[in-house]
């Protein structure tokens, strides 16, 4: 079996996550490692499996409690196995699937798992799988339903690649589908039917003509969107369409809750048949909770606001202030140019181990 040296640097640990294949659905050679090298070398943490995500906590009586929470999984391969170096020093990077998204984080948090058994705050730590998959496989939601006890606290820190910058709450995320109708004719006789694509021209039009709003949020900036992401429609080269699909995605500030974003975006295309297909609520930063202003404390008074949908949405569901902070640059996840900066991470694990010692 795979072995672990969780006192090891954590740009090491780094590196020996991503050389365990962990392809979504595939993690269980890294859970037993996990669960392996917590048992044996953080003997003061409580440690269960649940599939195959691994939970350990401290069970000290602090008067508040920290979830660290990381996923495990990894999208497949794309020739960026197994790990490797380049440059040395403060220029030195580690290349390899996973090193972004997210073992890099997986690491700073095994790292702190083993080397602080005297945490000021209690600390549970949470390494799940199937997050990289559709969300009903998520291992979060798993735990939820059979051990919730374990994803309670009073800040959750998903270890996300954040550029090692504070990202506060997230932006939620919905699509819809505009769907016209018409007549089919031979495209000979076009008088004798009606254009369902034709008919999409004032969807579109709104869209074009739409102003997305800004938000403030706790000091935080949040830009909301609304884009067509996709159009379907057409029977064949000579007949006129009779249905068409438009397919819009809207991201929406933590202001909104995910009804109003829905009735928002209805209002939109009012007059049209708009059905909603998914939604992911959106997540308040936050930060004047009194774990989430030392975090920031911890990494310097930076914090900025998380765009894109996270698992941190999850928490802030469980009434829990989230944010996300990890090393590495999101722009570089589910790339095969995949690297992190091995300073990066260190520089996260001590901003981290300030908030923790």
């Amino acid at each position: 079996m795979t072995s672990l040296d969780l006192r090891a640097d954590p740009a090491d640990l780094t590196a020996a996550l991503v050389d365990v294949f962990s392809v979504s659905g595939q993690e269980a050679e890294l859970a037993d490692a996990v669960q392996a090298a917590l048992t044996e070398q953080a003997p003061h943490l409580e440690v269960v499996r649940n599939g195959d995500a691994v939970l350990a906590r401290t069970n000290l009586g602090r008067g508040s409690r920290i979830v660290l929470a990381g996923h495990l999984d990894t999208v497949p391969e794309n020739r960026n196995l197994p790990s490797r170096r380049t440059g040395s020093g403060d220029e030195e990077v580690l290349h390899g699937l996973g090193s972004v998204d997210m073992k890099g984080g997986d690491a700073v948090f095994l790292h702190l798992a083993a080397t602080l058994p005297e945490p000021k705050h209690d600390i549970t730590f949470v390494f799940y799988d199937n997050e990289e998959v559709d969300a009903e496989r998520n291992g979060l939601g798993r735990i939820e339903r059979e051990l919730p006890e374990w994803l309670a606290g009073d800040l959750a820190i998903v270890g996300e690649p954040s550029n090692g910058v504070i990202e506060a709450g997230c932006q939620g995320t919905l699509r819809v589908e505009v769907r016209t109708s018409g007549a089919r004719a031979h495209t000979a006789r076009a008088w004798m039917g009606q254009n369902a694509i034709h008919a999409l021209a004032a969807p579109l039009r709104r869209l074009a003509e739409y102003a997305p709003r800004v938000v403030d949020i706790d000091g935080l900036t949040y830009r909301e969107g609304l884009q067509a992401t996709a159009i379907s429609g057409g029977v064949a080269g000579n007949v006129v369409p009779d249905a068409a699909v438009l397919t819009v995605n809207h991201r929406f500030a933590p202001d909104r809750t995910s009804e109003q974003a829905e009735a928002h975006v209805r209002e939109v295309f009012d007059g049209f048949d708009v059905s909603l297909v998914d939604l992911s609520p959106a997540a308040r930063p936050g930060l004047s909770a009194p774990a989430a202003a030392e975090l920031v404390a911890a990494a310097g008074g930076r914090a900025a606001a998380k765009l894109g949908w996270t698992d941190v949405a999850r928490f802030a569901a469980l009434g829990m202030p989230a944010v996300n902070f990890g090393p590495g640059d999101p722009t570089l996840a589910h790339t095969r140019e995949e690297h992190v900066r091995t300073t990066e991470i260190r520089q996260v694990e001590g901003v981290l181990r300030k908030l923790l010692r």
